[in-house]
């Protein structure tokens, strides 16, 4: 993850070719034996300096190492949430599809961050999964299509849960709207293309109403960052300000505790 992050350009995109060849210090370009490419490990012992130049190394490394670590952990944690027996075949191909929709997350945060664009390449991954997210619950409708929301029986409120291709299509139908009149509103100003194209794609990936919390939630999230750095005068009105971050946050957010803001949110205003 931090190679493909860190070669990427934008003007080359994610180019395959660049991923090869001997890791390096990106200061004095020091070719790096493989004790210092040990995860986690070799960043510290190294005190988060290059041996060779002792440049300071980015934080980076170590925190994308940790969170590309616990990623391929998700799948002990979706299995202790099931309530009913699962076939191995099912948790096997929903692990696989969702530990590489996490790790594209990640690519996606850190590159949107680093360059302000969203590679197409992992949009399309992240449409792909979702078409195999889809395929997974029709083949094993025994699960009920309730088993598909992360918001679990809360999305039952919100409707379109009587036909699984409907509810997606649906779902990125309704991103697509929402973010295209922003685009069409503030002239490109509010929202770039990236965006948009990931929207739709997390629309097919997540399905509805599970799509609108992350939108929801994604505007809630970046809101609050961006009045922060407008105060501390990080930023100014006109500064633009990646979006894709708040989207995955908003993304992980749902997937971990979607159900539980909901429950909240709908105990306090005495709607249940």
């Amino acid at each position: 993850m931090n190679v493909i992050s860190l070669r990427y350009s934008p003007e080359e995109g994610l180019n395959f070719k660049k991923w090869l060849g001997r890791s390096h210090c990106m200061n004095c370009g020091k070719t790096l034996s493989w004790y210092e490419l040990i995860p986690l490990i070799s960043f510290f012992l190294q005190k988060g300096k290059c041996r060779n130049c002792k440049r300071l190394l980015s934080w980076q490394y170590p925190l994308v190492e940790l969170v590309g670590g616990l990623i391929f952990l998700f799948p002990l944690y979706s299995i202790s949430n099931f309530q009913f027996p699962i076939s191995n075949y099912y948790f096997l191909f929903s692990s696989i599809i969702w530990i590489l929709a996490f790790l594209s997350f990640l690519l996606i945060w850190i590159i949107d961050y680093r360059h302000y664009i969203i590679p197409d390449g992992l949009v399309i991954l992240l449409a792909i999964l979702g078409f195999g997210n889809i395929a997974l619950k029709l083949f094993y409708d025994q699960f009920g299509v309730i088993s598909g929301s992360f918001l679990g029986s809360y999305a039952l409120l919100f409707g379109l849960r009587n036909s699984i291709w409907l509810n997606h299509f649906v779902a990125a139908f309704i991103a697509a709207l929402i973010f295209g009149l922003i685009i069409l509103i503030t002239k490109g100003r509010g929202m770039g293309a990236g965006d948009f194209k990931l929207i739709i794609a997390l629309g097919i990936l997540f399905g509805w109403p599970d799509i609108l919390f992350v939108i929801v939630f994604a505007f809630f999230i970046g809101s609050l960052v961006s009045f922060e750095l407008l105060i501390h005068k990080k930023k100014t009105l006109k500064s633009h300000i990646p979006f894709a971050p708040f989207i995955i946050l908003s993304s992980l957010t749902l997937i971990f505790f979607g159900k539980e803001i909901l429950e909240i949110y709908f105990k306090s205003f005495n709607l249940l």
